[in-house]
């Protein structure tokens, strides 16, 4: 490889997360159980210079775009790229990612899994979203992809003697080898028809007609299967509710919510450029997947009265949602796409967090009937988690609402109309469910003596922030959605999308 075409300060955020994640690593052998809190704060700190690094990666390329140059900045031979839509799905994952941890601590803490596990394969899991947002090339997709999963994999399983969680794991790891594998098989096939890994070289070869026209199908068969066990989409779906139910509260969190942005930039890097020659069949085939993860995602959720295993098959119907709006494979799907996992990242940072300030030594938060007389215990909280079922089920004024009104409109505008109504539809029935926990935390009364909540001023002032924000963003979405509309514009621009 040539030096001058590393380009490493392109990947500064990764390359400085690494390191600090290794530090952390070793520093945390010296630290004893009881003073665990210091690796903690030096883990947020590092969460912290990521995101400065990120955002300042993001105003390069916003300079470079008013200079009239192109936005990407390509690194490592061009298997790696920063670009708006990548350094804002940075920034999104590393808060969803600090998120987990603060929310996670004082229950990570009665569990005994304030550990430097935690933090470490945390930080890895992170590096690997990162890379996956970042990554044209087919084999840094999948390592991206890998890193992540095998980090989460291992959290999943970190109470040692939790049967649960165990269980959780092995499910969590069988399923995900399948789904891996059937992923680097269409990677392969793609490679075999197309003769390159490379993302921009796969799409040039396509539109010049230069491949393999039967394997290239079943490459993108298998591309999509991958892909629809990766983000829990139905018929895919099956690990998603007993992994959320047996994984610690705070992994459950990181497992739903950083994530489905590197899920996101992934099928976008996958379909939208390197396949986007065939985007009406790949389109065609997320519609499929989409409905039957709206249909089956809202009907089950109904049945449910773990909370947990609820807010999985709420999981699996937003990820129709926001399948749809990737796709109508245009600008304004993926934007929508792209604002629709943001704002899910944030809202499903709000209701798990509450879950786990709920909890406390011996007893886990779990059950819808747990929720019972919340108003009259707590009413500030309560109306915290009336804002994040509202925002969830898509209630005008929250950010729910405009999340799922702007995929709406994509459809509308791709001439979808039937799709937009099915989706309406679902969501009409999806919110009894949400509605349902409202009505338990301000109409039913509380079984047995409940005691006080317990929980750190920086973990109330923080999540409180964050359910506000949900209001603030549904009534000024403009902003945001605009933003993350013109990453879309510039970055297919700058890579020719």
């Amino acid at each position: 490889m040539n030096p001058s075409s590393l380009n490493a300060w392109v990947a500064t955020p990764e390359i400085f997360l690494l390191c600090s994640a290794c530090i952390i690593l070793i520093f945390d052998l010296f630290v004893s159980d009881s003073r665990k809190q210091v690796t903690y704060l030096l883990t947020l700190l590092v969460l912290a210079l990521t995101a400065v690094l990120s955002i300042q990666s993001l105003q390069q390329g916003l300079a470079l775009a008013e200079s009239g140059a192109s936005v990407a900045r390509f690194a490592f031979s061009n298997m790696y790229v920063a670009d708006p839509v990548a350094d804002f799905a940075k920034i999104g994952m590393v808060l969803g990612v600090a998120l987990v941890l603060v929310y996670g601590r004082g229950y990570a803490t009665d569990r005994g899994i304030l550990k430097g596990e935690l933090f470490t394969l945390t930080l890895f899991s992170l590096l690997g979203m990162m890379v996956m947002a970042s990554a044209t090339n087919f084999l840094t997709l999948y390592v991206g992809l890998e890193l992540l999963s095998l980090s989460i994999y291992a959290l999943v399983a970190l109470p040692r003697g939790a049967v649960k969680a165990s269980e959780a794991s092995m499910k969590y790891f069988v399923l995900g080898a399948l789904a891996s594998g059937m992923l680097l098989y269409g990677m392969s096939m793609l490679y075999g028809a197309t003769g390159s890994l490379d993302v921009h070289e796969v799409a040039s070869r396509i539109s010049q007609q230069q491949y393999n026209p039967i394997l290239l199908t079943f490459g993108m068969v298998f591309v999509v299967t991958g892909i629809g066990f990766k983000l829990g989409a139905v018929p895919f779906h099956m690990w998603v509710p007993d992994v959320y139910e047996g994984a610690p509260t705070l992994l459950a969190q990181l497992i739903g919510s950083a994530p489905k942005i590197a899920a996101f930039v992934f099928v976008l890097r996958l379909l939208g450029q390197a396949l986007e020659q065939f985007g009406p069949i790949w389109g065609e085939m997320l519609i499929y997947l989409a409905i039957a993860s709206l249909v089956l995602g809202n009907l089950a959720a109904i049945a449910q009265k773990n909370i947990k295993r609820m807010l999985a098959y709420s999981t699996i119907s937003h990820m129709g949602f926001l399948l749809l709006g990737l796709a109508v494979h245009n600008s304004q799907g993926y934007s929508a796409a792209f604002f629709y996992a943001i704002t899910y990242v944030v809202t499903t940072a709000a209701g798990f967090g509450i879950l786990m300030l709920l909890s406390r030594s011996g007893f886990e938060c779990e059950n819808v009937d747990d929720f019972k007389g919340l108003n009259k215990r707590s009413p500030w909280f309560a109306l915290m988690m009336l804002m994040v079922m509202f925002s969830m089920a898509g209630i005008p004024a929250f950010v729910g609402f405009f999340a799922k009104l702007s995929v709406l409109r994509a459809l509308v505008a791709a001439d979808a109309v039937w799709l937009a109504v099915v989706a309406v539809a679902f969501s009409l029935i999806g919110a009894f469910y949400y509605l349902r926990v409202v009505k338990v935390m301000y109409f039913d009364e509380p079984e047995g003596e409940q005691p006080a909540i317990a929980a750190s001023a920086d973990v109330r002032v923080l999540l409180s922030a964050n359910c506000l924000l949900l209001l603030v963003l549904g009534i000024f979405p403009s902003q945001l959605l605009s933003s993350l509309s013109l990453a879309v514009k510039l970055t297919a621009a700058g890579v020719m999308l």
